[in-house]
């Protein structure tokens, strides 16, 4: 008998509503219509939430320094067995390691778009994964890439 999981992301504003209040005056326009925030993800599932930040860490759901999500979207049920994910967790740790973080192109995001899809088939939502390159496409992007850049390496968006 195949055992079934189901898989939740959780989405966090690490802005605190603030992008959404000042992205109009900072950048001229709501950067994501409908969800304007500063996102962090953390994937739930087997009865932990797994997360990228100086590393790949785990926590009880809701027990993490982020709070508590603003919004938790289901992404479906996974029948892949724990062990086999705890396999795939230890692959990515050559991937997602705290050197190797770069604040667009290899973040929390990011890796919780490989987790869902490796559990599910499915992608996080768009207005997520895209917000990177949409905040470049602004003025302040603009302003801000060669700071970025300085800090944390040249991004596949330049």
């Amino acid at each position: 008998m195949t055992t079934s999981y189901t898989v939740k992301l959780h989405v966090y504003d690490l802005s605190g509503g603030m992008a959404r209040a000042l992205s109009p005056g900072l950048v001229g326009r709501q950067i994501v219509i409908g969800l304007d925030g500063i996102w962090h993800t953390a994937v739930v599932v087997y009865g932990m939430e797994w997360f990228y930040g100086q590393g790949i860490l785990f926590e009880l759901p809701g027990q993490t320094q982020y709070g508590s999500p603003i919004q938790t979207i289901d992404m479906g049920n996974t029948e892949i067995p724990p062990e086999i994910f705890r396999e795939y967790i230890d692959e990515l740790r050559e991937i997602y390691t705290m050197e190797k973080y770069h604040l667009l192109d290899n973040n929390c995001n990011n890796f919780t778009n490989d987790v869902c899809q490796f559990l599910t088939g499915r992608a996080i939502p768009e207005s997520i994964t895209t917000l990177p390159a949409d905040f470049l496409t602004t003025p302040l992007g603009q302003q801000l890439r060669p700071i970025i850049e300085s800090m944390f390496g040249q991004s596949r968006y330049s």
